[in-house]
């Protein structure tokens, strides 16, 4: 999935090239290149499809030159992920009614590609086998507040599977304290796998007006008619996520606990706790940068242009050039609201 405008990484994340198609890890690599050659550990080049904004097709080409044209799902509308999801599981099960299907943001982190893969295919056998529906839970290292948690019955597993109590949202801290103190508490990565026929059927069940919508489809999915089928219909497709679509109501949820080094990468705070530090606690990205009695700050700069900066605890200084970005660190979420105020009283230009 990768047609989200990532509005918390702002300024950096922007309309045009929201943030799965830049280098924020700062190795020559997008995010989008990064999950894509991920998965060439789970499988090969042509059973990858990529779902975006249609605005973004050719930049999904030009970093995925693997892909064809044909795997690229084009949203004429931004929906969230429910209508997404069931607009993959049509066009799928019409290339094969057997299809078993893995669904990944495009703009996660995660460290252990190694372990991913395995736990991937643990949940693909998992679902060949039985009429599951598996998401990813992470094992949770910390009471964080900003990801959703997964509640599984930690004695009903079988081969390190096993049901899903309940899913609940961000919690406040003392909440999210109780959970990670309770043992049987995940967070939700939003790694989802099920074979195309088992989620359809969910859809059918729990989400019919997605699936009555997008079921008209069925004659043109896979055929030089899918696109304009979709621009037309797509967008009647109420805006909900799939987990608040089908994962909180179905009967058949599991999960597999994992622990391969995962970050959502939802805003830049996310991104300073998993990069390298100076002696000072320092993340500095781009440059040249010049710091002088700063300290806990991430600092980013565009190449070639010299920031000198002084006397700052726990701040975020953000230049992209058009834009200069300098907040408290502890206020991050606060960021997608200030986009959104930059936009209406200054133009689309600067988002």
């Amino acid at each position: 999935m990768a047609g989200g405008v990532g509005s918390r990484f702002w300024p950096a994340s922007r309309e045009a090239k929201p943030k799965q198609f830049l280098d924020i890890m700062g190795d020559g690599r997008s995010l989008l290149r990064l999950t894509f050659e991920r998965f060439l550990r789970v499988t090969t080049a042509d059973k990858i499809f990529v779902v975006t904004n249609g605005r973004y097709r050719a930049q999904v080409l030009e970093q995925l030159p693997e892909l064809d044209g044909g795997q690229i799902l084009c949203e004429p509308s931004r929906n969230n992920t429910a209508p997404c999801v069931a607009y993959t599981a049509f066009k799928l099960h019409g290339l094969d009614p057997d299809a078993n299907i893995v669904i990944a943001p495009s703009d996660a982190l995660i460290l252990n590609e190694g372990l991913f893969a395995d736990n991937v295919n643990k949940a693909l056998d998992f679902t060949a086998a039985n009429d599951a529906l598996v998401t990813l839970g992470i094992a949770p290292d910390r009471p964080h507040t900003g990801y959703g948690y997964i509640q599984f019955a930690d004695a009903l597993g079988r081969d390190g599977v096993y049901p899903v109590r309940r899913f609940a949202e961000k919690p406040d801290l003392v909440t999210a304290q109780s959970f990670l103190s309770s043992g049987d508490y995940l967070w939700n990565a939003g790694i989802f796998v099920w074979r195309a026929k088992t989620v359809l059927s969910a859809y059918e069940r729990y989400a019919p007006e997605i699936y009555a919508l997008l079921s008209h489809g069925l004659p043109c999915y896979n055929t030089p008619e899918e696109q304009a089928f979709i621009d037309e219909f797509y967008p009647q497709t109420p805006s909900i996520s799939v987990d608040y679509a089908i994962m909180e109501h179905a009967d058949n949820i599991f999960t597999i606990p994992a622990q391969f080094g995962w970050s959502d990468l939802g805003a830049w705070g996310a991104l300073y706790q998993e990069s390298p530090k100076d002696g000072a606690g320092n993340v500095v990205a781009g440059g040249p940068i010049l710091l002088e009695d700063v300290h806990n700050s991430y600092v980013r700069g565009p190449e070639g242009k010299l920031l000198v900066i002084g006397g700052i605890d726990d701040l975020m200084v953000i230049d992209e050039g058009d834009v200069l970005v300098v907040y408290p660190r502890s206020r991050e979420q606060e960021i997608k609201a200030l986009r959104e105020r930059a936009e209406k009283e200054f133009g689309e230009k600067y988002v």
